[in-house]
């Protein structure tokens, strides 16, 4: 068992050592807040979360609204990620990912109301951007687990909840905020400024046994990008003596994004509680969310540019920093990506009092959230790469030339010293057809020819369904020193669904009148499709023609062949899978002089079943997929214990011990397989079964969850409603976690004779020939081991108790050191989402009215992922960030006019120092694979309280 570095260890034990002994420095300064004070505004937030750490038997971290419909951030996303613990990932730069304790959300249970939700994500990890902040009223994480929460996840379990109109007092409350970008788009159909506007309503009837709550938030929020991107870094030949000495970079992808997310939600809450015996909730939620972006930019094949030329300047540590390439054809993208889904929910909660000790509680809920994703690419340039030809020769007309410098944030290219290049922004130039020969896949279906691609277009459909039903019942006892227990049922059952639908597009100008025969011609672009010149002069590429890609394809120009008739991939990843789980679950609390807690179990059986398609490539060219079906039944056993020791009435020391899991990804669950095959020369001549011609991948419907066993250990220190200190260690012995392994595979069976082993003539009497039967299938296994550790820091200082001058001044500070890996026959992997050092610096003011927080927040690398090709999931490191936000504002409630008493204004600024993404090989932190900077983004808004 690897343990956590001293330092950090020490560290924990000296804090520990120094809040107990500092606890008389704060005893009577504490004492003088005896007197009742009416707080507001984030400081009353502050003061709720403390609450509800404090009252709870787990170790947890809480965030809790203002005010109704008023969290302390504009996104919840963001609340969370200022959490000990807890950091959030960036996506089109938002805060979209949460990772608790080192565990990106793929690991973290996502609840609200304690019932399971669903996102619109490609797997079980809930986007946390999709719920508007305007219908949280709070949040709590769970670090450690008692055994009622049946939905469970290896970083913890994160609570969302919504208003209970019975519980708060009646409002009426309008807000809204106006949005703009610093980085003013670089694309000239998509704006830089949004908004969001949002009501709250919530009141109570019939003498307080009826309460109803409704909310209804709207926002269009734009989001600017300049993004580099490589294709990947290759072995070359720098001083031309023919070898390989030193890395460079293989191609790019370079583009400027724009887009604008909208997204509706409405919100319902209906409350009856008509005597002390019976209390009915019915709540209901729905979410329209849409992300239209266009991407547009240069693809160009450098070292992999196949008849590209190169040159390299200075060599630094085996990578080169300079070069030049000429004699290449630019691909010009002008791509587009929306996405559209819905979501709806639908609960119902009946709580009966049995008695004053006893109450039986039946839950019932359904939901289903739909996404359909569609990624077009539209390639243009000087001309069409020739079939047959060299794809820098022929019709085109013009070849491209430039030079490079690699930077920290990936390439800058500027004009090479000897040779010029087209002016990609003059729309009589640019044709609609693709100037390199990536039609190979679809070759089957035109006579062999590569040249007809001229586009591309990803469009993966989700749908995910999830119905939930829970009895439970709790009573007080009194049996030695237990004082309660509560048991119950829980069944849930969930099935998601993926059908990849992908295709290739040509332009209707490769064919002739008859629109039979291959002309390989090209055209223009239509006049009503340009939209302008979009600037990509920040990478030094200058400016190109802009025009609306995905309108086009919308509008039934290109013709499109299916990718599924040639790509095992698509079929490959087409799937539904099926999971009906039945949870028990029972637990004690209990109680003996300062000890407090709760011991429970569950026994869970799970049904999952998935049904797919294995395909291979026939003959021709073309795939056969054949339907399969697997799954697997089993039954496991979650035990926990929560034990809180009372020092004082304000110091506990908690300590909880459990075992968890967390359910296997979605697309590592389906039953598919494909079988690949290479026609590349080498492969096929080759005898290694690691570099043949064969390959194929694999699901694994039979996967388990992968399971923890953890202990935490925490201090908490409660000097004041507002003032907390303390510090937290854990650690979790990770087992049975699901990898990606090689396995090598006769694929004898799968030779078709006069297909795959089919040479020309030079390579026949050259000797060669299919000499390897054997290939590599990589499979998802629960084959890995390991552990994650941890400490952690909190401090809530309100500096009132160091001056009275300070008074509305304080601090929230919180730090995390983690390590830990994961572990396959000796070869270690990281564990997603963990950053190694976390760091999170709040300073607040509150005085009269006036509000003003700075709010700063780092996470060093950690493992992340993308999508790549057809939209895969691709690893790959994030450097990591330090972002900074600010807010001020004003509170008129004590104004002394009374029209305004209900109004108060705000300026957020968010990524203030507009800090970039960074994802990099993970072998050489120089090699960037994609720097993204988003720009500031602020927001100026206000909320009425009638």
């Amino acid at each position: 068992m690897k343990k956590l570095p001293f330092n950090h260890m020490l560290a924990l034990l000296s804090t520990m050592t120094l809040v107990a002994g500092s606890h008389a420095v704060y005893a009577q300064q504490a004492a003088a807040e005896a007197e009742e004070v009416v707080v507001t505004g984030f400081k009353a937030s502050l003061e709720k979360a403390q609450e509800v750490k404090k009252a709870s038997s787990s170790i947890v971290e809480a965030i809790a609204a203002e005010d109704i419909g008023k969290l302390p951030d504009s996104s919840i996303a963001e609340s969370l990620a200022r959490l000990p613990g807890l950091a959030g990932e960036r996506r089109d730069g938002r805060t979209s990912g949460l990772s608790v304790r080192g565990f990106n959300e793929n690991y973290v249970a996502t609840t609200m109301n304690g019932r399971e939700i669903l996102g619109i994500g490609d797997n079980r990890g809930v986007e946390y951007d999709l719920y508007p902040s305007e219908i949280i009223s709070g949040a709590t994480i769970y670090k450690t687990p008692d055994a009622t929460l049946v939905n469970q996840g290896l970083g913890g379990i994160v609570n969302l909840s919504t208003i209970r109109p019975l519980d708060h007092a009646p409002v009426m409350s309008v807000s809204g905020n106006f949005e703009q970008n610093d980085l003013k788009s670089a694309n000239p159909d998509f704006k830089d400024t949004g908004h969001r506007l949002a009501f709250t309503y919530a009141d109570k009837f019939a003498d307080d046994t009826i309460g109803v709550a409704l909310s209804v938030a709207t926002m269009e929020s734009p989001s600017q990008e300049q993004q580099f991107r490589a294709w990947g870094y290759t072995d070359v030949d720098t001083n031309g003596d023919g070898v390989n000495d030193a890395r460079a970079i293989g191609g790019q992808d370079t583009n400027v994004r724009s887009s604008l997310m909208k997204r509706d939600t409405y919100s319902g809450v209906f409350q009856y509680r008509p005597n002390d015996k019976v209390e009915v909730t019915v709540d209901a939620l729905h979410i329209d969310f849409n992300d239209d972006k266009v991407f547009r930019g240069y693809e160009e094949g450098f070292a992999w540019g196949g008849g590209a030329v190169n040159t390299y300047g200075n060599v630094v540590d085996g990578l080169a920093m300079s070069g030049t390439t000429s004699n290449f054809a630019s691909v010009i993208r002008n791509d587009g990506d929306s996405k559209e889904a819905k979501l709806d929910t639908f609960g119902l909660n009946v709580k009966y009092f049995l008695s004053d000790e006893w109450s039986l509680t039946l839950d019932a809920a359904t939901g289903k959230s739909e996404k359909d994703q569609l990624d077009m690419e539209s390639y243009s340039g000087v001309g069409r790469a020739p079939f047959g030809g060299a794809v820098t020769a022929g019709p085109q007309g013009a070849k491209n030339a430039r030079a490079w410098t690699m930077t920290s944030k990936g390439a800058f290219f500027s004009a090479h010293p000897s040779l010029t290049q087209p002016d990609y922004s003059n729309a009589a130039i640019i044709k609609l057809a693709g100037p390199q020969a990536w039609g190979g896949g679809a070759s089957p279906a035109f006579g062999g020819r590569n040249d007809q691609q001229d586009g591309f277009v990803n469009n993966p459909h989700f749908e995910e369904e999830l119905t939930t039903l829970r009895l439970q019942a709790s009573g007080d006892v009194e049996f030695s020193i237990v004082t309660g227990v509560e048991f119950g049922i829980n069944y849930s059952d969930r099935s998601k669904s993926k059908v990849n639908y992908g295709a290739f597009l040509t332009s209707p100008e490769y064919y002739a009148a008859d629109g039979v025969t291959i002309d390989a011609g090209d055209a223009a672009v239509p006049t009503k499709y340009i939209t302008g010149v979009a600037d990509l002069s920040v990478f030094g590429l200058g400016k190109m023609l802009a025009y609306d890609g995905i309108q086009m394809y919308r509008d039934g120009y290109y013709k499109e062949t299916p990718a599924a008739l040639f790509e095992t991939n698509r079929l490959g990843d087409t799937y539904t899978v099926d999971e009906e789980v039945t949870t028990l679950f029972g637990m004690a609390k209990f109680e003996t002089g300062v000890l407090t807690g709760n011991v429970g179990l569950q026994v869970i059986s799970t049904d999952q079943s998935a049904t797919g398609f294995a395909t291979q490539t026939k003959a021709g060219g073309y795939v056969q997929a054949t339907p399969v079906k697997d799954g697997k039944k089993y039954v496991q056993l979650l035990p926990s214990l929560n034990m809180n020791f009372q020092i004082t009435d304000d110091q506990v020391v908690r300590f909880a011990s459990a075992k968890t899991q967390s359910r296997s990804r979605m697309d590592d669950m389906r039953p598919n397989s494909t079988i690949g095959f290479s026609f590349d020369t080498a492969r096929r001549n080759s005898t290694d079964p690691l570099f043949s011609a064969w390959s194929a991948s694999s699901g694994n419907s039979t996967l388990k969850p992968t399971e923890a066993i953890q202990f935490d250990l925490s201090y908490e220190w409660y000097f004041a409603e507002d003032g907390l200190l303390s510090a937290a260690y854990f650690y979790k012995d990770l087992q049975s976690w699901n990898l990606n392994t090689r396995v090598v595979t006769d694929f004898s069976s799968y030779i078709i004779p006069g297909y795959h082993d089919v040479f020309t003539a030079a390579d026949t009497a050259a000797g060669y020939s299919l000499k390897s039967k054997q290939g590599v299938t990589t499979a998802n296994v629960a084959a890995g081991s390991g552990y994650a550790a941890g400490t952690e820091f909190q401090a809530n200082i309100p500096l009132r108790l160091v001056s009275d001058y300070l008074d509305g001044l304080g601090v929230i500070a919180s730090a995390a050191f983690m390590d830990g890996e994961i572990d396959n026959a000796g070869v270690k992997q990281e564990v997603p989402g963990l950053s190694k050092e976390t760091y999170q610096l709040t300073v607040y003011y509150e005085n009269s009215g006036f509000e003003a927080r700075v709010s700063a927040r780092k996470r060093d690398e950690y493992l992340s992922e993308t999508q790549g090709l057809s939209l895969a999931l691709t690893p790959g490191t994030d450097l990591g960030a330090t972002l900074v936000d600010a807010q001020i504002g004003y509170n008129f409630a004590n104004s002394g006019i009374q029209a305004l008493e209900g109004l108060t204004i705000t300026l957020q600024a968010q990524n203030l120092t507009n800090e970039s993404t960074v994802v990099t090989e993970p072998d050489d932190a120089r090699e960037i694979d994609r720097y993204q900077n988003f720009g500031a983004n602020y927001l100026l808004g206000f909320s009425y309280k009638f």
